[in-house]
């Protein structure tokens, strides 16, 4: 079984995963990519394997689409490099089913996230979407992202919370990860907080928020032509959310981890709406 497999080799003081799986939605190319195979690298170990099957193309906010009515171009940039022009989603079916069809990862990593995915933006973003497409092909799935602010933002390395961290919060989530066998399989939503390294106060579980007031809305431009365009523009990422979720966590220092299923069902609501059974 893969979870106790994981939680086996993480009983020794350097435990290994053999292979890993990374993606990302800011592209091949993306520094956050580079922090996440450094990740990967020292998780798998010197016997390990890291292959990358990410964006050639930035492909931020996609969510969990997948290129379902048109083929995509994969090319090889390096031995266990790949680049594929699809979404996050798109690059994991890739890895799972071309790449290592051979022999399967035992754990799918996706991001460093260039900005936090905490509480709406977790609905739109690329980088969990490629953690929920592993999770639906049974496997262990970990999205990363690096909340941005004032106070990390002009580092020399923006990502340096999720690089002095990330393997640590990773073998933490894999040592306490229950064993599952069927159904939607859970993964995890992981928020780096907007601060250096040495400021991360510790890692803390927490909810999904929401932003009240805060959403995504249009700016409109005309082109030199007369052509009307519209952008899409985030909303305030420094809004705080409820006690114990994610983004609030973030801006007060710590790492949240948010268990998550792709059941979107509410289930609290089933008693509740019963009356519409006939």
């Amino acid at each position: 079984m893969l979870a106790a497999r994981l939680r086996l080799a993480y009983q020794g003081k350097k435990g290994q995963i053999m292979r890993i799986l990374i993606t990302n939605d800011d592209g091949i190319n993306a520094p956050g990519l580079a922090v996440m195979h450094d990740i990967a690298t020292e998780l798998a170990g010197d016997a390990g394997e890291v292959w990358t099957v990410a964006p050639a193309f930035e492909q931020s906010g996609v969510g969990h689409c997948i290129s379902y009515t048109h083929p995509m171009m994969v090319a090889q940039m390096d031995a266990r490099r790949f680049a594929a022009e699809g979404s996050p989603a798109d690059c994991v079916l890739a890895g799972l089913h071309e790449m290592m069809q051979d022999a399967p990862p035992d754990l799918v990593l996706s991001g460093v996230n260039r900005g936090n995915n905490s509480a709406e933006n977790t609905l739109y973003s690329g980088t969990v979407g490629g953690a929920m497409e592993a999770a639906l092909q049974g496997l262990p799935a970990i999205a990363l992202s690096q909340y941005y602010g004032p106070e990390n933002l002009n580092l020399e390395n923006p990502f340096e919370a999720a690089a002095h961290h990330g393997v640590a919060v990773v073998r933490r989530i894999l040592q306490h990860t229950p064993q599952e066998k069927t159904g939607y399989r859970l993964f995890y939503n992981v928020n780096f907080p907007p601060v250096p390294a040495d400021r991360v106060k510790g890692i803390r579980i927490a909810t999904q928020g929401f932003r009240e007031g805060t959403g995504f809305s249009t700016v409109a431009h005309d082109s030199p032509s007369g052509r009307r365009f519209l952008w899409i523009k985030g909303g305030d990422q420094r809004r705080s959310t409820t006690e114990g979720s994610d983004a609030q966590l973030n801006l007060q220092g710590y790492v949240s981890v948010t268990p998550m299923r792709a059941d979107l069902t509410a289930h609290e609501m089933l008693s509740t709406l019963s009356g519409i059974n006939t």
